[in-house]
C-alpha cells in the first residue's frame, strides 16, 4: 500500500520544481529580451498599433487556429495509425498541457512525460503512448533537420553571422547524434532494456526505491519497452491514410509555426520575402532544439534577434520577438496551465 505521506511529499516536490522552472523561464526570457534590446535593437522599442488592427488580429487568429488544430491532429493521426482513438476534446487538451510542460522544463523533457502521463490516464498503454509522442517528435525533427542545411547555405542574412557559423560547424554532429538516438529508440528499443535495468538496480542500491518497487518497476519497464518497440512496427504497418495524415499535419503545423514572423512583419508594412523569413525561423528552431534552458528561454530571443536584425528596424525587432513568442509559446502555456489544473482536479476526483 502506498503511504499517503509519501504521495503528499511527491506532490509538494513536483509543485516546487514547477515553480522553480517557471521562475527560471521568466528570468531567462527577460534576460534574452534585454540582450536583444542592448545588442541588436539599438536600445529602442516602439509599440505599433498596426499589430492590433482588426485585419491583423483576424489573420493572426486564423493562423493560431491552424497552428493549434494541426498540432492536435498530427498526434491524433499518429495514434490512429497505432490503433488508438481518443476523443478530439482530450487530444486538444493535451496540446496545451504539452505546451506548458515542454516550455518550463529543460530540453522539453517535461512535455514528453506529461503527454505519456495524460495518454496513459486516457487508456493508452505507456509503451504505446511513448511511441506515439516519440514518432510525432521524430516527424517534426526530420522536416527541420532536412531543411536547416539548405537554409544555412542559401540565406543571405546568415552570411557572416557568428551564430550561423557555429551552427554550420556543429550541424553534422548534432544531426547524426540526434537521429542516431531516435533510430535506436525506434528500431532497437530492446537495446535500452539493459541500461534501464541497471539504472533501476542502482536506484535500489542507494535506497532511492524499495525492493518491492524495484521488482515492480523492472517488470513494467521491460514490458513497456517491448511494447514501445512493437509500436513503431505497428505504425509503419498502420493504415496508409493515417500515416499520410500524420505526416501532412506535421508539415502544416511547422509551416504555420514558421509563418508567424512573416505575418507580423507584413502587418507592419515590411516588404516580406516569405522564404527568407521561413528559413530564418527554421534555423532558429533547429538551435532551440539543443537549448538547455526551459523552453529555449533567453536563447530563442537572442538567436531570433541576431538573425532578423538585418530584416527589421531596431524599434520593431523587440516588438516582433515578443509578439512571436506570445503567440507561439506564452499564450499556449497560459491556456495549458488552466487546462492542467482542471485535468488534475478531474483526475483527483476519479481516484477518490
Amino acid at each position: 500500500m502506498v503511504d499517503s505521506g509519501e504521495i503528499e511529499y511527491s506532490r509538494r516536490a513536483s509543485r516546487q520544481r514547477l515553480i522553480v522552472f517557471s521562475l527560471l523561464f521568466v528570468v531567462l526570457t527577460a534576460a534574452g529580451l534585454y540582450a536583444v534590446y542592448e545588442q541588436f535593437a539599438g536600445r529602442s522599442m516602439t509599440f505599433d498599433t498596426r499589430l492590433v488592427a482588426p485585419e491583423t488580429l483576424i489573420a493572426l487568429f486564423g493562423l493560431l487556429l491552424v497552428y493549434f488544430v494541426s498540432d492536435g491532429l498530427r498526434l491524433h493521426f499518429t495514434l490512429r495509425a497505432l490503433g488508438h482513438h481518443l476523443a478530439y476534446r482530450a487530444i486538444f487538451r493535451l496540446v496545451f498541457i504539452n505546451l506548458f510542460f515542454s516550455n518550463i522544463t529543460p530540453m522539453a523533457t517535461g512535455g514528453g512525460f506529461a503527454q505519456i502521463w495524460y495518454l496513459h490516464n486516457h487508456g493508452v498503454p505507456v509503451g504505446r503512448a511513448t511511441a506515439a509522442t516519440t514518432i510525432r517528435t521524430v516527424l517534426a525533427i526530420l522536416f527541420i533537420f532536412s531543411l536547416t542545411p539548405f537554409f544555412l547555405l542559401t540565406l543571405k542574412p546568415l552570411e557572416g553571422n557568428m551564430i550561423a557559423g557555429g551552427v554550420e560547424t556543429a550541424l553534422a554532429f548534432f544531426i547524426v547524434l540526434y537521429l542516431g538516438f531516435f533510430i535506436v529508440l525506434l528500431l532497437r528499443a530492446h537495446w535500452l532494456i539493459g541500461p534501464l535495468s541497471a539504472l533501476l538496480r542502482g536506484a535500489r542500491r542507494v535506497h532511492i526505491i524499495s525492493e518491492t518497487r524495484h521488482r515492480r518497476w523492472q517488470f513494467k519497464a521491460r514490458r513497456e519497452m517491448l511494447r514501445f518497440s512493437q509500436s513503431f512496427s505497428d505504425y509503419i504497418r498502420g493504415r496508409l491514410l493515417f500515416i499520410g495524415l500524420s505526416i501532412l499535419f506535421t508539415a502544416v503545423f511547422l509551416l504555420s509555426l514558421f509563418s508567424f514572423p512573416a505575418l507580423l512583419m507584413y502587418s507592419l508594412d515590411y516588404n516580406v520575402d516569405y522564404l527568407v523569413s521561413l528559413g530564418l525561423l527554421v534555423v532558429t528552431t533547429f538551435i532551440m532544439y539543443f537549448s538547455p534552458t526551459p523552453g529555449a528561454a533567453g536563447i530563442s530571443e537572442g538567436v531570433f534577434g541576431s538573425f532578423f536584425q538585418s530584416v527589421l528596424s531596431g524599434n520593431h525587432l523587440l516588438l516582433v520577438i515578443v509578439s512571436w513568442r506570445f503567440l507561439t509559446i506564452y499564450l499556449g502555456m497560459i491556456i495549458g496551465l488552466i487546462v492542467l489544473q482542471k485535468e488534475l482536479v478531474m483526475n483527483h476526483r476519479r481516484v477518490r
